[in-house]
């Protein structure tokens, strides 16, 4: 079985919300993701893991992102998915545990928290990667909700982006 490296590639604002309540990211739209070296993020991972209202928000589009496989965590059936993408219901450490025997290497992770929270519940949360965007929300869909575990980062990178933005990259700290 291979080790996997799990890396989330995120942005949040201020107050560390990664949706307005309502699930939109409006937002976002003047912070253009290539800034935050997105590009390089998806040609570098081997496989993406995502939480059903991701996919949802994802499948909406008008074209489909993903040209790579896609794993979503989801307890209910999807519907005529995309090419390449598969549903896994329930246990993460089994889902961690088979694109590891799969050969993933890189695994990307595209929200939400609760995704996030039962990655970093497993130890499976290696390169946090974010945009912070210099806005508060005040309400809105936390990066980490209630109940996630402490996870020890240290800082890799962190650069200042235009409109006052910055894009830091923190690693798992080894146990």
């Amino acid at each position: 079985m291979t080790e996997a490296s799990w890396h989330c590639h995120i942005a949040m604002s201020l107050d560390g919300k990664i949706a307005r309540s309502d699930g939109s990211f409006d937002w976002l739209m003047p912070y253009p993701p290539q800034e935050f070296d997105i590009d390089a993020y998806h040609a570098g991972i081997d496989a993406v893991v995502m939480g059903r209202d991701t996919y949802e928000v994802e499948r909406a589009m008008p074209e489909w992102p993903h040209a790579k496989p896609v794993f979503v965590v989801t307890n209910r059936p999807i519907d005529a998915p995309p090419p390449l993408v598969e549903a896994r219901a329930g246990d993460l450490l089994a889902v961690a545990d088979e694109l590891g025997r799969r050969g993933y290497r890189k695994i990307g992770v595209e929200g939400g928290g609760q995704l996030i929270r039962g990655l970093i519940a497993i130890g499976q949360l290696d390169v946090l990667e974010m945009a912070i965007i210099p806005l508060v929300l005040g309400d809105g869909i936390p990066l980490f909700p209630a109940g996630t575990p402490e996870l020890p980062l240290s800082l890799v990178k962190c650069e200042p982006k235009s409109g006052g933005a910055l894009h830091v990259v923190y690693r798992r700290q080894s146990r």
